[in-house]
C-alpha cells in the first residue's frame, strides 16, 4: 500500500494484469480489493491483451443529498492503444451493499467495453450496410 494524493493506492499483480486500486473517503478494504481484483482478473477472459487496469473508488459527502454517493471508476489500456473508461456513480438509497453494487455495475461496463473493442480488432462488427435490402 502507498500513500496517494488523493488517497491510499493498492498496487497488486492478478495473472498478467497488473491491477492498481485507490481509495478516496473510505478505508481501504481487504474485502473491497479481493471484490476489485477477482472482477478484474475476469477482464481477462474477454481480451488477453490488457496493459493496465487502474480502479478508483470513492465515497463523496454531500450533506445536500441523502446518504453517501459512491463511484467507480476503471482505466482500462488494451494493446493497440486503446484506453477504455467505466464509470459508475450510485447513491446510498438503502441498497444492500451499494458500494459492491457500484463496483459490479463498472466491471460489467468495462467488460461490455472491451468485448466491443476485442470484437473491432477482429473485424468482427457487425455492420448494418450488409443486411439492407435492395431497393
Amino acid at each position: 500500500m502507498f500513500p496517494h494524493a488523493g488517497g491510499l493506492v493498492s498496487i497488486l499483480l492478478i495473472m498478467q494484469l497488473p491491477v492498481k486500486i485507490s481509495y478516496r473517503g473510505l478505508e481501504k478494504s481487504d474485502q473491497i480489493d479481493n471484490l476489485v481484483l477477482d472482477y478484474a482478473a475476469r477482464l481477462e477472459r474477454f481480451c488477453d491483451h490488457i496493459n493496465r487496469c487502474d480502479v478508483a473508488i470513492e465515497q463523496t459527502n454531500h450533506t445536500h443529498q441523502k446518504g453517501n454517493p459512491y463511484r467507480c471508476r476503471i482505466d482500462v489500456t488494451v494493446a493497440r492503444g486503446h484506453e477504455l473508461v467505466a464509470d459508475e456513480r450510485q447513491k446510498d438509497n438503502g441498497t444492500h451493499q451499494p458500494l459492491n453494487k457500484v463496483i459490479h455495475d463498472a466491471f460489467k461496463t468495462m467488460e461490455r467495453e472491451l468485448r466491443r473493442v476485442v470484437d473491432k480488432q477482429r473485424r468482427d462488427v457487425k455492420t448494418h450496410a450488409d443486411t439492407r435490402s435492395p431497393k
